[in-house]
């Protein structure tokens, strides 16, 4: 028996849908999964509003579970596929985590962390950018639009 191999464009999707999940909630809509050996061990949603907690981004809560799946803090080994550009706080943490792949949608340039400086990222990161750019796009701009 074969296991597929999924591609990026099929795990950003994914992280897609959990960002639609977040604006069910009246979230800021951005997703988050983190795949290892080509399965997710990670799916998640921002969830600040809910939880009342400015730390509960998509990718720190994608972070803690992805640890919990693996039973270690390191996450070497993964790719953390997001719909939005990190944040500083954000890649501080995979700086933490050792996070082996960075896929971001939208660039975020008020608040993301290459305004600040790509050395937020662990040197072995590998970061690639601008996957599904203007669905995730749209989808953050279509709500802030509604919000002001």
């Amino acid at each position: 028996m074969e296991l597929a191999i999924f591609s990026d464009e099929h795990f950003m999707r994914e992280a897609l849908k959990e960002a639609r999940k977040a604006l069910e909630k009246d979230e800021a809509p951005i997703g988050a999964v983190i795949v290892c050996q080509n399965r997710i061990i990670a799916r998640t949603h921002n969830l600040t509003q809910q939880l009342n907690d400015v730390t509960a981004h998509a990718e720190m809560q994608a972070f803690t579970a992805a640890s919990g799946f693996l039973g270690g803090k390191y996450l070497k080994d993964c790719t953390l596929y997001v719909t939005l550009e990190p944040c500083v706080m954000c890649a501080g943490a995979s700086f933490w985590a050792q996070i082996g792949r960075i896929v971001y949608g939208a660039s975020d340039p008020k608040r993301g962390f290459s305004t600040v400086s790509t050395s937020l990222l662990h040197p072995k990161t590998e970061i690639e950018s601008g996957l599904l750019e203007k669905e995730c796009g749209e989808l953050l701009r279509d709500f802030f639009k509604k919000k002001r």
